[in-house]
């Protein structure tokens, strides 16, 4: 069996500069991933096969350089996901509770009970309509079909409601 052949072109410039592109690797910041690039590198022109090579060695720090930018924008853009998922997750501040405090909740009952007591003095109608369209989420061309109206009259119906609702607001602002 021959002995395989030694290393030519890009193999042997990697081979005997290894250590200084190591070291310039470490000297662009690369770090503790210095080592993962260099093995990578290798791993690229060891399956490249770009063919002859005027410059060896500045091919070899071209593409290291290279390696080096492509791992820092990966890392720029994980880092933005990261933020992007960890703000998207977070909503509330850390240590405020997202549970409503015990006074929010007797306020926003008192508020539902004014509306409600508000909606009672309306057209039942235009109270139905409202109800319909706002709190079960239904379309205003559903709601105006289940009651059997025009989607005008509905619309004037619900702006009937949105008025009554605004001036009982004016009125819990200056209480």
């Amino acid at each position: 069996m021959a002995d395989p052949a030694p290393p030519a072109g890009l193999e042997a410039a990697f081979l005997t500069h290894r250590a200084a592109l190591l070291r310039f690797l470490v000297a662009r910041g690369a770090g503790d991933a210095a080592e993962d690039l260099l093995h990578e590198l290798w791993l690229r022109i060891e399956t490249a096969r770009p063919g002859p090579i005027a410059s060896p060695l500045s091919y070899l720090y071209r593409a290291a350089d290279s390696l080096m930018i492509d791992r820092y924008r990966a890392e720029r853009q994980a880092r933005r996901r990261e933020h992007a998922w960890v703000d998207q997750q977070a909503g509330a501040q850390p240590g405020v509770s997202e549970e409503a405090s015990a006074e929010r909740l007797l306020i926003g009952r008192e508020y539902a009970q004014l509306v409600a007591e508000r909606l009672g003095t309306l057209d039942p109608r235009a109270a139905a309509a409202f109800r319909r369209h706002r709190i079960d989420g239904l379309r205003q061309r559903e709601v105006a079909r289940e009651l059997g109206i025009s989607l005008s009259t509905l619309e004037s119906d619900l702006r009937i409601v949105y008025r009554a609702l605004a001036a009982l607001r004016e009125e819990i602002d200056e209480a």
